[in-house]
């Protein structure tokens, strides 16, 4: 059985469990967190200066959140409303998903919350962690993945 980190449970049905931000953080990966850096510097004024640190996140529902993270514009509507996530709400899927910023996070959303819906939180969480792995070689990937980081398979699990 599946064990169930509430603050892993992202009401916009993005599961922290299968982020690679997060797995870097608790596997103290600062040279991943740093390459991100570079990478988000490079791509958001924003983002200058920001050190791998500020990059670290335990989760959603956590208190060290990822920058883009931390201001949630769905977490907020959830919250609001009274609900776990947008599993529970029947306006789903609303604006805040259809205008969500990153194409595949977008597309995980509207994949994985019928699911959640469906099938309860243990079922979900329990779909996501078996979904993110390597066929070929059963590596555990991450959310976004497009190659194995173990084997270098080409992978499409979103």
């Amino acid at each position: 059985m599946t064990e169930i980190h509430p603050e892993l449970i992202a009401p916009c049905g993005l599961y922290c469990g299968v982020c690679r931000i997060h797995r870097a953080t608790q596997e103290n990966d600062l040279a991943y967190l740093k390459r991100l850096a570079r990478i988000y510097a490079r791509r958001f004024p924003g983002f200058v200066g920001v050190s791998p640190e500020d990059l670290q996140c335990d989760g959603c529902l956590s208190t060290r959140r990822f920058p883009f993270c931390q201001e949630c514009a769905i977490r907020d509507c959830t919250r609001q409303k009274g609900v776990q996530g947008c599993h529970q709400c029947s306006e789903f899927p609303c604006a805040l998903i259809e205008g969500f910023p990153m194409p595949a996070g977008r597309k995980v959303m509207l994949r994985s919350i019928p699911y959640w819906r469906t099938h309860g939180t243990a079922a979900w969480i329990a779909a996501e962690e078996q979904r993110y792995h390597c066929s070929a070689c059963g590596h555990r990937l991450f959310r976004g993945a497009r190659q194995c980081e173990q084997c270098r398979s080409p992978v499409s699990v979103d």
